[in-house]
């Protein structure tokens, strides 16, 4: 751990750090994924989903920054290669071989679900042992995932 002059003990930083990390790797996942829909989405809704998905990706690229510059502020050190991640991610696979709008909406939407919910249990993580700050930001992105998967959602209703 780097040092830091921040005021939370060493102990809070090292347990948010580890937080923040396992939350990093999803998101960077989570990006991913996105971006293979937008390339890959095919059907009649194609352009309003393209650019919808689109939108999905910027926003989650702003939980990938966040998360990561949490992790350096507080002394560590954000581990975001594809080597890190790979094996940390506990989303499920996004299938290489889906190209209806449909099949994406489907597949993004249970994504940002799983990617929802471990959020939420990162705010309940980081506010049991003390670290207001990283709860905060995992509100901010709990709320904005649930928001993203309101649009995602919104396409698979009738």
């Amino acid at each position: 751990m780097h040092k830091t002059k921040n005021s939370l003990s060493e102990a809070v930083r090292t347990k948010s750090i580890a937080l923040l990390g396992r939350n990093l790797a999803l998101a960077i996942d989570l990006s991913l994924q996105t971006k293979q829909a937008h390339w890959n989405v095919k059907g009649p809704n194609f352009i309003a989903l393209h650019e919808l998905f689109d939108k999905i990706s910027d926003e989650v690229r702003e939980f990938v920054d966040l998360v990561a510059e949490r992790i350096t502020s507080l002394g560590g050190t954000a581990e975001g290669t594809l080597q890190a991640v790979g094996p940390r991610t506990t989303l499920a696979p996004y299938s290489l071989t889906i190209t209806s709008g449909p099949q994406h909406l489907e597949a993004l939407s249970s994504a940002l679900a799983a990617f929802g919910a471990a959020a939420r249990q990162a705010i309940d993580e980081a506010a049991g042992f003390g670290d207001a700050d990283t709860a905060d930001l995992f509100t901010e992105v709990s709320r904005e995932t649930d928001k993203q998967l309101w649009f995602l959602e919104a396409h698979l209703q009738s």
